[in-house]
């Protein structure tokens, strides 16, 4: 162990929560049947709801990304917060009701009930890829790497073992319920942590205007250049909703929490009070990177930033309760796409080639699930040395996969011509195309295609998949009528609710609390342009 960095009392602290944590998941163990064990029995309530899809959301790579961009490129890499807040409104206003009202344990089923089963086995397929090779695997990496430069004289492989099974010791045998409520513990102590170092920095750096002095002024500005190499300003307007809709409306290991919400309210209430946990991260891990310029140069790697900024400036203590709180992150993070992913592999396949499985045998199918899943993503992780930024293999990645599926949903939902030729084709058309880019990418990176954005990229992707989707749903036959009634928007809806809204006071009416989100999310963005 490394005593220049961790003192016994600071081990002593992470070992206490990695046990504490796991005894009361499994306390909130919900496994009696499936809806219990994968849904967490539908009765999440909205606070559990916004705390879970947040804590979900800033894992360990995104505290460490977070940190590491703005140290190397600046505060733009917190429009991704941002924008978030602004995707969780319109994924209220307009999805969630369709989500939660058909009843739905999958986003791939979902998919299916909109169009065939061909597009839900291969979202499913796409989503299982992505939790275990991006989400999981990059979650045990980045705890790997800060536990790495305490204990030097460990292997990695074995700490990743160790680190996945920690995360899958309460996920496996509790489900969703287990994961939801260690979430809630979890983001109390990232904000907590997280709010000592942003002060000790801030005290460590003498002030504002030394930071700015060894701080060029667009780096601390969050609208871009369009060739600026961390957020253009064409790839923010454009690019950013794009794989933001793809992450908190599609994807299943963050909708899977507010499907666990007890009513629509609930849910809605939820979403955006994630929304709102979103903004302050400005504060609090983006901005501690800028500041670290003055204290730490001359990094190598940028991704070591939170990490020296613990170490170096923490007093023993302190120091355990950081490095829990990015254990907790690194954890949540696992636990949840675990979760997620075996939901999918039992909900939408097992199930559909053994209907006749009871509740309890599709649990135990789901635990088994778990348990390969854990271990296919630590045998991937150390792959990841392999690229050049951790925050950018993720985000490039899923810029790639991100278009089509946003593609069939966004049409699926507002366009009743869409039918289930024209979605299965532009998936499959979108998933060639992704392939064929990291290709070119990694074997010919001087290529003209390769020296573009990602955030140019998924766009372009966008407009293909789309130009596929109608052309060849036009060239097909209609969807059923069921398929239009029950799963593409109509005005009725919106009149509807206004109705149901007129009986709750205005801090209840999440139209309103919308709106002030909107808000204070324009204020933010505006007083940091």
């Amino acid at each position: 162990m490394n005593l220049e960095l961790i003192g016994y009392l600071d081990l002593v602290i992470i070992i206490i929560y990695l046990i504490g944590m796991i005894f009361y998941g499994l306390y909130h163990a919900k496994r009696e049947n499936s809806e219990d064990y994968f849904l967490a029995g539908r009765s999440m309530t909205w606070p559990v709801v916004g705390i879970s899809l947040f804590a979900a959301n800033i894992s360990s790579t995104t505290l460490i990304g977070l940190a590491g961009d703005a140290y190397s490129t600046g505060i733009s890499v917190y429009n991704y917060e941002w924008m978030a807040a602004v995707i969780l409104v319109f994924f209220s206003i307009f999805f969630l009701p369709f989500y939660l009202r058909s009843g739905v344990y999958t986003m791939p089923e979902f998919l299916e009930r909109r169009y065939d089963r061909r597009s839900r086995y291969y979202f499913s397929f796409i989503t299982l890829i992505g939790n275990v090779l991006i989400e999981t695997a990059a979650g045990l990496y980045a705890g790997s790497l800060i536990l790495k430069l305490v204990f030097p004289e460990i292997s990695m492989t074995l700490i990743i073992l160790i680190l996945a099974a920690a995360a899958a010791a309460y996920t496996i045998p509790g489900g969703l319920s287990s994961v939801v409520h260690t979430e809630v513990i979890q983001a109390v102590l990232l904000f907590t942590g997280s709010l000592i170092l942003t002060y000790v920095t801030f005290q460590k750096v003498g002030g504002w205007e030394n930071v700015m002095a060894v701080t060029p002024p667009d780096m601390v500005s969050l609208i871009r250049p369009v060739d600026d190499p961390s957020v253009p300003w064409t790839g923010l307007i454009f690019g950013v909703p794009l794989l933001g809709f793809y992450f908190w409306a599609n994807n299943q290991f963050m909708v899977q929490r507010v499907l666990s919400a007890k009513d629509l309210n609930h849910g809605k209430w939820g979403a955006l009070f994630a929304g709102l946990l979103k903004l302050p991260v400005l504060f609090f891990m983006v901005l501690p990177g800028t500041m670290a310029r003055v204290i730490f140069p001359d990094l190598d790697n940028p991704d070591t930033v939170f990490p020296q900024l613990v170490f170096n400036l923490l007093p023993v203590g302190l120091i355990g309760l950081l490095m829990a709180g990015l254990l907790a992150a690194m954890s949540s993070s696992i636990s949840a796409t675990l979760n997620s992913a075996s939901t999918l592999i039992t909900m939408d396949f097992v199930k559909n080639l053994r209907p006749g499985l009871s509740s309890k045998q599709l649990v135990r199918v789901g635990q088994f699930a778990t348990v390969i899943l854990v271990l296919l993503a630590a045998a991937w992780t150390p792959q990841i040395e392999k690229f050049d930024s951790l925050f950018k293999y993720l985000q490039m990645v899923v810029g790639l996969i991100a278009p089509p599926v946003v593609v069939v949903f966004i049409w699926g939902m507002f366009w009743k011509r869409g039918n289930a030729n024209g979605a299965f084709y532009s998936l499959i058309s979108g998933f060639v195309l992704a392939a064929l880019l990291i290709v070119i990418n990694v074997t010919l990176p001087e290529a003209g295609i390769s020296q573009w954005h990602f955030l140019h990229t998924a766009p372009l992707l966008f407009l293909v998949c789309s130009f596929i989707y109608v052309c060849v749903s036009l060239a097909g036959s209609e969807p059923s009528k069921e398929k239009i009634d029950e799963y593409t928007w109509k005005n009725t809806i919106y009149t509807d609710e206004t109705a149901s809204l007129r009986a709750l006071p205005w801090y209840k009416n999440f139209r309103i609390l919308s709106i002030f989100l909107l808000i204070l999310t324009f204020l933010i963005v505006w007083i940091f342009r």
